[in-house]
């Protein structure tokens, strides 16, 4: 889309705190829409791609709060009055991608509204006990947080309303949107660059890899202790707030590598044995660009790894989320050979082009006319 446009477009963010998944579709949105404002909660500047940053990026009042780049996940209870601040009036279409509040930001009556949603908010709906669970926050601070999340989620529900078009990034996602929205999504997987992802000529390492933000329904505990089980080396790329719990499990042969580069990344993935993914993912990024790297992929046989991961084909999927069940696939994944460039093959539909074509065939459908 051109800078002569005359559509005017806005992007809403969550939080512009690092590169995950989420960011990894706004960018695919600023390639899209050159020149459009971001508006987000909360931006640490530099944490971000230069694409991203070359946009015009406002942040909320949140964002003057002293050591907000840290602690912006405990500031949850301002985001419903905050998110409603964002300026909005004079654009055409709004896009936002959410997983917390940027799906409730209010537009002008004349705009239209689609979010991209990562998921509805998780620690609201139905991964309480993860977050804020007796045994993670003790029992009175956990009491208190179930009634405060029960507000959140009822909020959540309400200012549904104020989006045009839902657009799961996976069917799981999708089905989560119909039982707590009772909205109906497309799905359209999140771009994967699988020009840069590549196999390579690397030779493999006897290491698993885990790419994770360090956030409680991640389960990278369990990932941590069937590596112990199996006598392998573990690295772990990632940041976020489970660091130093996740640390106190990790024995000498877990290595965790912080924020690291995309080539450093890609690297990791072709020297690896395996990706390990414990948890139940929305879609997940990183299992798909392993597979383009020609790496397989281990991951739990429930969410959104299930419609990237063809068991016994590209990885293995496993039945439960226990050390056990994951130490014996990380087994039978390491006897075993793996065709490289099957994996990558795999993966064509899930390239940065398929999700370009989607998403302007959406935008027309809400948009007549819209130039893409």
């Amino acid at each position: 889309m051109a800078d002569a446009s005359p559509l005017r477009v806005a992007l809403v963010h969550d939080w512009l705190t690092g590169m995950r998944g989420g960011e990894r579709v706004l960018e695919a949105l600023c390639r899209m829409f050159p020149g459009a404002p971001i508006h987000t909660l909360v931006h640490v500047r530099g944490s971000v791609s230069p694409l991203i940053e070359s946009h015009p990026i406002h942040a909320s009042v949140v964002n003057r709060l002293p050591g907000v780049g840290r602690r912006y996940r405990s500031l949850l209870p301002l985001y419903p009055a905050v998110i409603e601040t964002l300026d909005l009036d004079d654009v055409d279409l709004v896009i936002s991608t959410s997983h917390c509040a940027a799906k409730s930001v209010v537009r002008a009556g004349r705009a239209r509204h689609l979010c991209y949603c990562h998921s509805p908010m998780r620690y609201a709906w139905d991964q309480f006990d993860a977050y804020f669970g007796p045994d993670r926050v003790g029992p009175w601070r956990s009491a208190a947080y179930r009634h405060a999340m029960a507000w959140l989620a009822r909020w959540d529900r309400a200012t549904a309303d104020r989006v045009d078009c839902f657009v799961a990034n996976s069917r799981h996602v999708a089905g989560r949107i119909a039982r707590y929205y009772n909205r109906r999504a497309s799905v359209l997987h999140p771009p994967v660059d699988t020009v840069f992802h590549t196999p390579g000529d690397s030779a493999r390492d006897r290491y698993f890899l885990v790419v994770s933000a360090l956030v409680p329904y991640k389960r990278l505990d369990v990932a941590i202790r069937a590596a112990a089980r199996v006598g392998a080396p573990l690295r772990i790329v990632g940041t976020g707030p489970e660091r130093d719990r996740l640390a106190r499990l990790a024995g000498p042969d877990v290595t965790f590598l912080g924020s690291i580069d995309e080539v450093a990344l890609r690297e990791a993935y072709r020297r690896a044995i395996a990706l390990v993914l414990p948890a139940e993912e929305d879609f997940g990024i990183a299992p798909v660009e392993a597979m383009a790297c020609g790496t397989p992929v281990i991951a739990f046989a429930r969410g959104g790894a299930t419609e990237s991961v063809t068991d016994d084909v590209t990885g293995l999927l496993v039945p439960e989320a226990t050390p056990e069940a994951f130490a014996d696939a990380m087994s039978r994944a390491e006897a075993r050979s793996w065709d490289r460039a099957a994996l990558q093959q795999a993966v064509a539909p899930f390239g940065a082009e398929h999700f370009d074509a989607g998403c302007r065939s959406i935008i027309q459908s809400l948009v007549p006319g819209a130039p893409c």
